[in-house]
């Protein structure tokens, strides 16, 4: 276990101004520049992001210094946590109860160049979905993704322009085991070492908690802020292959755990803190998504 110091993340000062507005829209001006100074941040790199904040008519701001409170406009913290259905998947899958039939779902499109934007849209919503580009306009995914590719080729009005097909031999050359297709296709590496470096960071946060001193109010606020930030930097590139694609062990598992793990400890600590005080948003959104 990594007991040290724990590993420096990095976050954005909108990602942390999003990520301290609590369950009644405000947020605390001199929480916020306590937080941002334990992550590194300086004073006036807050107040920079504060003022464009307002200027964008995302926040109100009333008072001065750490005195003010910023009000959100609207709810500024729907893209922090990654979608619940997507991580209760993942855990699903780490517990043995979404098993791979041996299907792929396969995607073919061919939109003229006067539709791009269109046909770029599409190729995003697929990456984005996890699917992996075999060739030119044709895409592959583990998972049956199909309803959510045709509403999105429906939305961009280029559905007429999509083949859907699924296959249990799918080859590239001479790679045909699943294991191996999977290798070729993912950057399983890649994904792995983000994972890694969430395991390591929440490791360090749970020496922390348990190291026998009390950790104050401030201080669980920014470890929770850099848990989110890393868990949604593992999470979102993850195109979540069943565990029968993956090398074993898998260090997306073990992260997964970890992290669920450190924000139940960090949870408890803030529901036996000052319950005067509204909660962060933060911990209902990942309360709901980890939970």
């Amino acid at each position: 276990m990594n007991a040290g110091r724990r590993i420096r993340v990095e976050v954005p000062t909108r990602l942390l101004v999003h990520a301290l507005v609590r369950e009644d829209g405000t947020v605390d001006a001199g929480e916020l520049y306590t937080v941002a100074g334990l992550l590194g941040m300086t004073d006036q790199q807050v107040r920079l992001c504060v003022k464009r904040l307002a200027a964008e008519g995302r926040f109100t701001h009333e008072g001065r210094g750490r005195k003010a409170v910023l009000r959100a406009v609207e709810d500024a913290t729907g893209s922090l946590a990654p979608d619940a259905d997507y991580v209760r998947h993942a855990y699903r899958q780490d517990r043995g109860l979404a098993p791979w039939d041996g299907t792929w779902h396969l995607f073919a499109f061919a939109v003229p160049e006067a539709r791009r934007a269109a046909r770029d849209a599409l190729r995003d919503h697929l990456l984005r979905l996890g699917a992996a580009p075999v060739q030119g306009g044709f895409y592959a995914s583990a998972n049956p993704v199909e309803p959510l590719v045709e509403a999105a080729a429906r939305r961009l009005g280029v559905l007429a322009a999509v083949t859907f097909l699924t296959s249990s031999d799918l080859r590239l050359g001479t790679v045909h085991e699943p294991g191996d297709l999977a290798a070729a296709l993912w950057p399983l590496k890649e994904i792995g070492d983000r994972y890694e470096r969430l395991a390591d960071l929440a490791e360090s946060c749970l020496a922390e908690i348990g190291g026998g001193r009390a950790l104050s109010g401030a201080e669980q606020l920014t470890m929770a802020v850099e848990l989110a930030a890393e868990f949604s930097r593992a999470m979102e590139p993850d195109p979540l292959l069943p565990p029968e694609l993956l090398p074993r062990p898998w260090p997306g598992s073990r992260a997964r755990e970890l992290t669920a793990t450190c924000w139940t400890r960090l949870l408890e600590a803030q529901l036996e803190g000052d319950t005067s005080a509204p909660m962060p948003r933060l911990f209902r959104l990942y309360g709901n998504a980890l939970g």
